[in-house]
C-alpha cells in the first residue's frame, strides 16, 4: 500500500448528473492529497466540463464499451503506462474492472456490487440499491475509505461551490444575456429546464408552465426556459403555455461549458433530476427539483451538492403512486420556491 501516492485514477464514466455528483469526492481526495496528481476517466460527453474541475489534473475520455477488442487492449496499455498508484472506481462495470486489472494498477477499489467487483482486490460494501444516503455521499465514502487505508488522518471536508466561475465573468455574461433577450437588468432570472436524460420521470410541460405562471417575486423576475440538444420541442411547449408571463427560450447549442456559464447566471434553477440540475448544484445555485419516490430515484439519493439552504425538492405525496408526477402540487411548489428564493 503506497501511503504517498503520486498519481491516482478516479473513474466515473456514466451520465452527466452522475459525474457532477463526484465533485465533492474529488475535492476531498485532492485537498487531502494536494501533491498527488488526480486523473479522471470520464464519458467523452462530460470531458469538457470535467476540465473545469479544480480537483482534476488530467481528464481521460473513455473509449466506450463499443470499441473493438484491440482498442480496449491498447487503452489498457495506455493506462498501464501512466503508472497509477491507485484506481478508485466510483461506478464500475465489468469492462472497466477488466481494463484496470490489465493496466496492473496496484490498488484498485470499487463498490462491492455485481460481477465487476471480482476485478478489484479492494471493495467497499455500500448497498446503493437501498438509497439510504445521497449518491454524492456514496462516492465520497469510497474516497474516504481509500484515504483511511492510506493512513491519511487529516481528511478534507470541502464545502460548495465545487464549480466556480469568476464573478466578473458571470456578471458580464448575465448583462449580455439580458440585453440580448431584452430582460430588465434588475429582474431575477428563473431558469426552468423541462428536458430530462430519461433516467427518471419528470413533470409534464404543462406542469412546468403552471409552476412558472404562479411564481411571484420581489422586484420582478423573468423565466428562461432552457433546452439542451434535442430538447427544444419540450422547451417550446412550456414557453407556449406561459402565456403573458415574461419569458424567453435559451437553446444551448455551444456545449456544456457554455451552458454551465449560463446556469451560473440563474437566481434559481428548476428542473427534474437531470444533468443540468447537478451542474447548478455544483455551482451552489438555488435549485428546486422534482423527483419520483421510486427507491432508486428519490430526492435523497439524487440530492444536489449545493448548500442545504439553497435546495428544495418535491416528490409525489404518500398515497400516490411513487412515479406519478402528476400528483405533485405544483401550485404549492411555486409558493415555496417564491418564498425561499424570489422574495428576498
Amino acid at each position: 500500500m503506497n501511503i504517498n501516492p503520486e498519481k491516482i485514477l478516479v473513474v466515473r464514466n456514466d451520465k452527466l448528473g452522475d459525474f457532477m455528483l463526484t465533485w465533492p469526492a474529488l475535492a476531498t481526495l485532492k485537498q487531502s492529497l494536494p501533491s498527488c496528481e488526480i486523473h479522471a476517466l470520464v464519458n467523452p460527453y462530460t470531458a469538457d466540463i470535467a476540465r473545469l474541475c479544480p480537483d482534476i489534473d488530467r481528464v481521460i475520455p473513455d473509449i466506450g464499451a463499443d470499441a473493438a477488442l484491440d482498442s480496449q487492449l491498447a487503452f489498457a496499455k495506455q493506462l498501464k503506462q501512466s503508472g497509477y498508484d491507485a484506481a478508485l472506481t466510483l461506478f464500475s462495470t465489468t469492462r472497466v474492472g477488466w481494463l484496470l486489472l490489465l493496466a496492473g494498477i496496484p490498488y484498485r477499489l470499487a463498490p462491492a456490487t455485481k460481477i465487476a467487483q471480482l476485478f478489484y482486490h479492494r471493495r467497499l460494501k455500500q448497498r446503493r440499491s437501498r438509497s439510504e444516503q445521497p449518491e454524492h455521499a456514496y462516492n465520497r465514502d469510497l474516497v474516504v475509505h481509500y484515504l483511511h487505508e492510506s493512513g491519511i488522518t487529516n481528511i478534507a471536508e470541502p464545502e460548495p461551490p465545487y464549480l466556480h466561475f469568476e464573478s466578473t465573468e458571470t456578471q458580464q455574461l448575465r448583462q449580455e444575456f439580458c440585453a440580448a433577450y431584452q430582460i430588465p437588468a434588475a429582474q431575477k432570472l428563473v431558469f426552468i429546464h423541462p428536458g430530462s436524460g430519461g433516467s427518471a420521470n419528470n413533470l409534464m410541460p404543462e406542469q412546468y408552465a403552471l409552476l412558472g405562471r404562479q411564481l411571484t417575486s420581489k422586484g420582478g423576475h423573468h423565466i428562461v426556459v432552457s433546452a439542451g440538444p434535442g430538447e427544444l420541442e419540450q422547451a417550446t411547449g412550456v414557453a407556449d403555455s406561459l402565456c403573458d408571463t415574461p419569458h424567453s427560450i435559451y437553446h444551448s447549442t455551444e456545449g456544456l461549458v457554455r451552458f454551465a456559464r449560463h446556469i451560473a447566471c440563474a437566481d434559481v434553477f428548476i428542473s427534474g433530476s437531470t444533468g443540468p440540475l447537478h451542474i447548478a448544484g455544483a455551482l451552489n445555485c438555488n435549485t428546486a427539483a422534482f423527483y419520483t419516490r421510486r427507491r432508486s430515484a428519490t430526492a435523497l439519493r439524487w440530492q444536489t451538492v449545493n448548500s442545504k439552504d439553497k435546495r428544495l425538492a418535491f416528490s409525489p405525496p404518500q398515497g400516490a403512486d411513487a412515479e406519478d408526477m402528476s400528483s405533485i402540487d405544483v401550485s404549492a411548489a411555486a409558493m415555496r420556491v417564491s418564498e425561499r428564493f424570489l422574495h428576498s
